[in-house]
């Protein structure tokens, strides 16, 4: 009996494939005296930020990119983080500035996140770029929903009168990517789901691709995927023994016909696009010097 094997949509080798062609494009601003630098701001000692900090910054280092990483007491105020984030506004050889979630009790993510220039948000999360997308002219894209389309789109997973559904209706990748998959030019038939629908696995079954976002391990069992059906897992959760858990269970893979690995892919593409994002702001910055000095 043939045993069946679903594709795996490989985000490592595809992060690696964007990560190439952005480095040519630093290097091209590094000619020009325009190199790109981001600056992170991490609030706290949490272990699992900065991990995830250090490796921006080691990507940054490995495109030839510039990056500061600014670190916070966790007692610091909100005043004093927006203070630091004004300096950085304002600062025009900095273009791109991230805050690290989550941050302490007693500081608002939604202000935070808001004070940072949209002109320079690498996340694409800020209102005025998330309005944006919503409204069909799309700038500076969330990084996971825009890593995830650009995953889809290099396995040619067709998307176009498909249906799509979405677990999950966090800022961070559900809503932003029922927006972005909907769109005019992609036209995907997008169903969001969460915690307060019923009928889960009847709608899942008629899906033709599933994008889970729930942090709520292995959510997606075999018997909830369409045979065939592209699966994406983006969430992931910590078992008793701090181990990495997907939303996805290993036995999907025995009836989609593509799906992401357990661990990792969907991160990497993630951070591609924020170097993407980084990278297209600091091209706008180099040709606006370039016109002033015409």
């Amino acid at each position: 009996m043939n045993r069946h094997t679903a594709t795996l949509l490989d985000g490592d080798a595809c992060a690696d494939q964007l990560f190439l062609e952005l480095g040519k494009r630093a290097a091209a601003l590094v000619a020009r005296g325009s190199t790109p630098k981001l600056v992170t701001l991490l609030v706290g000692d949490d272990p699992a930020s900065s991990a995830y900090i250090g490796r921006k910054h080691e990507t940054c280092a490995r495109l030839g990119m510039a990056s500061e990483d600014i670190r916070l007491p966790a007692d610091v105020t909100q005043n004093e983080l927006l203070e630091i984030i004004a300096i950085q506004n304002a600062d025009p050889m900095v273009d791109g500035v991230l805050v690290q979630l989550p941050l302490p009790d007693g500081i608002d993510a939604g202000v935070v996140g808001r004070a940072i220039d949209p002109a320079k948000d690498v996340d694409g999360l800020h209102p005025v770029n998330m309005g944006k997308l919503l409204i069909g002219t799309p700038d500076l894209l969330p990084c996971t929903p825009s890593g995830i389309l650009h995953l889809l789109r290099a396995y040619d997973v067709p998307l176009a009168g498909r249906r799509v559904a979405i677990i999950g209706r966090g800022m961070l990748v559900g809503r932003p990517l029922a927006m972005l998959l909907s769109m005019r030019g992609i036209d995907a038939q997008i169903t969001l789901l969460h915690r307060r629908c019923g009928m889960h696995a009847a709608v899942l079954r008629t899906a033709d691709a599933i994008i889970s976002a729930a942090g709520q391990p292995d959510l997606i069992t075999a018997a909830m995927v369409q045979p065939g059906a592209t699966v994406v897992g983006v969430g992931i959760s910590y078992d008793n023994d701090g181990q990495m858990v997907s939303d996805i269970a290993t036995d999907a893979a025995q009836v989609a016909g593509a799906i992401t690995p357990r661990h990792g892919s969907v991160g990497a593409m993630t951070r591609a696009k924020l170097m993407e994002n980084l990278v297209t702001i600091a091209s706008r910055r180099a040709d606006a010097t370039w016109r002033k000095a015409r």
